[in-house]
């Protein structure tokens, strides 16, 4: 409800507090200050418009006037008996009034009749004639009787009046306490919303007291918004905001802050970008994420008809990075970075980066194949850090051939990159492998030694790399293709042509039958085929580039 129209309702209703008759009597407000009076009409809350509304009343009370204050649900929740006198009735009470409602907390239940009972008592209504006004937004809640009440005060024959002002009550609602009133000769004022309390006021008024002069049409209230929350965004306190590109990476997500303070675990609302969005007014916990950026802020969100812009400020960084594999050459898409800073802040990708960090030095580290750099890297707030980077590789292009002119095709031979120098022990460091024809490797300059393997043929050859240069390696296996049938499953073994000095004959593999194939060195053999107790041997000679085929039988 608009402050204006609410003071306009209390003004109208001023006769109950402020006519020259009160001033010869006492009076006692009794505020309810139940939890219940968070809730929102026209989008403000009860207890604020309440607060508000008395204090303007208040401020244009006569001297004389001899006020009260009785409040109840004010310290304690689920309390039936938190029921205090806060301010005793009497002249120049005004401003106390106002204050202790300002200063009130709302957080109980509803004990409305134990509490009008109360105020009768305090006015001692058995000698003088004594007005209550009890202003409530909930029935009773105190297993407590008020139209009972209502008819024990009138019956007891004292001159006391009772006035209810209902805020937002059902029909249902409004009848449990409207009796409380009708019973001791005064009004009960039905609220349903803004509009509706102020005419429930006038009519009251005018039955009560002589018809006021009219007042003028107050002005409509402002149209709401339908998008009211409009955040802005600075990478630095002071800066620009980024463009629309960068900005339609972050988001904003809004958590409501109840009275008590807690902050609700889901998101009221997320707003993306520079798009708007819409929520009630109120206190909320504001988190804005960019990137690698996330801020938490406490934010204010004014009524419906105001547009709120709440502003982030960042204190963050932009990071452009591009890895080059070597000195001018496109990006490499299979570069790898990762960046790590304080407060476990990290990120990682390929090729490119382009990411917003809090500002601070963060460890850079990036790769391609076996080639790896690492720098130190500082972010300053509102500003680009720009990174050109070369990982410093060359290309190493591995094809096998059985023999001079005829390469090895399909993806059963193993290539393997390995450094050219050997360590102690004579093994070599593996600086990649893959399996196939068409294989590549990134390699940092420098002399290594690409191996082949294909069934019982394998050969090495050496190579050196140059940063930003390819190599082709054309590595001879000098071998063809033995392939063997027999009759069954049998045992196939192939040895070496030539025994050693001590009788015996390498075995280059094995396999079995029916149909068995493998890749030789060009030479000669001895294929050895057995079942059982049988056995059988057959020479075999392999020529590089050929195919050799030799069906095997047992005796």
């Amino acid at each position: 409800m608009p402050l204006a129209r609410l003071v306009r309702l209390l003004a109208l209703a001023a006769p109950f507090l402020a006519t020259p008759a009160l001033a010869q009597d006492r009076s006692i407000i009794v505020l309810d200050a139940s939890g219940s009076m968070w809730g929102q009409i026209d989008g403000r809350p009860k207890l604020e418009i309440a607060r508000e509304a008395l204090g303007a009343v208040l401020s244009e009370m006569p001297p004389e006037a001899e006020l009260g204050l009785m409040a109840y649900g004010h310290r304690e929740k689920g309390s039936c008996e938190d029921i205090e006198l806060i301010v005793p009735p009497g002249p120049g009470t005004a401003q106390a009034i106002a204050d202790a409602a300002n200063a009130m907390k709302f957080l109980g239940k509803t004990p409305l009749t134990e509490s009008v009972r109360r105020a009768a008592a305090e006015l001692r209504s058995t000698e003088a004639k004594a007005t209550v006004i009890l202003i409530t937004d909930g029935i009773e809640t105190c297993e407590a009787d008020p139209c009972a009440l209502g008819a024990e005060l009138e019956a007891s024959g004292v001159d006391f009046t009772a006035h209810v002002v209902g805020f937002g009550l059902t029909a249902e609602e409004g009848a449990t306490v409207a009796c409380l009133a009708e019973n001791t000769g005064g009004r009960y004022i039905e609220a349903r919303d803004a509009g509706s309390l102020v005419e429930a006021l006038k009519t009251t008024v005018a039955v009560a007291e002589p018809e006021p002069q009219p007042a003028p049409e107050p002005p409509p209230p402002p149209a709401a918004l339908a998008e009211n929350v409009d955040p802005v965004l600075h990478l630095v306190e002071g800066g620009p905001e980024p463009d629309e590109k960068l900005a339609s990476d972050a988001f904003f997500d809004f958590f409501a802050i109840a009275p008590d303070g807690t902050v609700a675990t889901e998101a009221a609302a997320t707003i993306y970008g520079r798009s708007k969005g819409a929520l009630p007014a109120g206190r909320y916990q504001m988190r804005t994420t960019l990137h690698e950026v996330v801020v938490t802020q406490e934010v204010e969100i004014g009524p419906a008809s105001d547009l709120s812009q709440p502003v982030a400020v960042l204190d963050a960084g932009i990071l452009n990075l591009t890895l080059r594999p070597a000195p001018g050459a496109d990006p490499d898409p299979d570069t790898y970075w990762e960046i790590r800073g304080p407060e476990d802040v990290s990120d990682y990708g390929y090729q490119r980066a382009f990411r917003v960090f809090p500002a601070g030095e963060y460890g850079l580290n990036a790769r391609l194949g076996p080639a790896e750099i690492s720098q130190s890297v500082v972010i300053e707030a509102g500003k680009t850090t720009d990174l050109d980077l070369v990982i410093g590789v060359g290309l190493a292009a591995v094809e096998a051939t059985y023999a001079e002119g005829m390469k090895v095709e399909g993806g059963d031979h193993f290539v393997e990159i390995l450094e050219a120098k050997k360590a102690i022990d004579g093994s070599r460091k593996s600086m990649g492998y893959g399996y196939g024809a068409g294989l590549t490797f990134d390699l940092p300059a420098g002399d290594y030694v690409a191996a082949v393997r294909l069934g019982a043929a394998e050969a090495e050859v050496p190579f050196s790399v140059k940063v930003g240069e390819r190599t082709d390696i054309i590595v001879p296996l000098n071998a063809g293709v033995a392939a063997f049938t027999s009759p069954g499953d049998e045992f196939i073994e192939v040895l070496a042509g030539k025994a050693d000095i001590n009788g015996n004959r390498a075995s280059l593999t094995y396999g079995y039958g029916p149909a068995f194939q493998t890749t030789l060195p060009a030479g000669d053999y001895l294929v050895v085929i057995s079942k059982g107790d049988k056995r059988a041997e057959t020479p075999l000679a392999v020529k590089a580039g050929e195919r050799t085929e030799l069906a095997l039988t047992l005796p």
